[in-house]
């Protein structure tokens, strides 16, 4: 079955066209719930959430761009609702902080790790670095989306940033003592 017909029956609330769907899509849009969760239960119940937002929407996608970005655009919109909703993004302060950058060597941090200690982030920080350098939005469609100001996600960004490469160097620094 073509994706075009698979919507068409979704459209129609076809069960076995939403589970193929579902099939088609889930693991995909898992690892995007995984990169603004905390952990693999919180991203399970996002998944589940942000199916039953796309089948009760899906009569909306009118076939106008991609359908796999508009699912990940539903996946990304139900997990900061989940954190709008807890007051997370409200402003604490604006105040400037230097850029950081993060370097990475892929030899040296693993995936995995890397993942870890993005999702251990405080929820604000998490959020906007996902959506700026892990999903390439700007720092003016972040504050739309979490209703803040631009000097709010970059300052969150910066950071994010800066927790980041502190956990990195530690933890960088952890393994070069464990092979002297």
């Amino acid at each position: 079955m073509s994706l075009d017909q698979l919507i068409q029956n979704c459209k129609k609330n076809d069960t076995k066209a939403q589970s193929e769907l579902y099939k088609l899509y889930s693991s995909k849009l898992f690892a995007i719930c995984l990169k603004y969760c905390r952990n693999r239960a919180e991203a399970e119940d996002n998944l589940q959430d942000s199916f039953v937002t796309i089948f009760n929407k899906i009569s909306q996608y009118n076939n106008k761009g991609s359908f796999e970005g508009w699912l990940k655009r539903i996946t990304i919109n139900t997990a900061l609702q989940r954190y709008r909703n807890k007051g997370v993004f409200n402003i604490v302060s604006e105040e400037k902080i230097e850029d950081v950058s993060v370097e990475i060597e892929n030899e040296d941090v693993s995936i995995d790790f890397l993942l870890s200690t993005i999702q251990e982030l405080p929820d604000r920080y998490r959020m906007v670095f996902n959506l700026y350098a892990l999903d390439g939005y700007s720092h003016k469609e972040i504050a739309e989306m979490l209703d803040i100001t631009t000097g709010t996600t970059k300052s969150n960004l910066a950071r994010a940033r800066m927790i980041l490469k502190e956990k990195i160097t530690t933890y960088k620094a952890s393994l070069n003592s464990q092979l002297s």
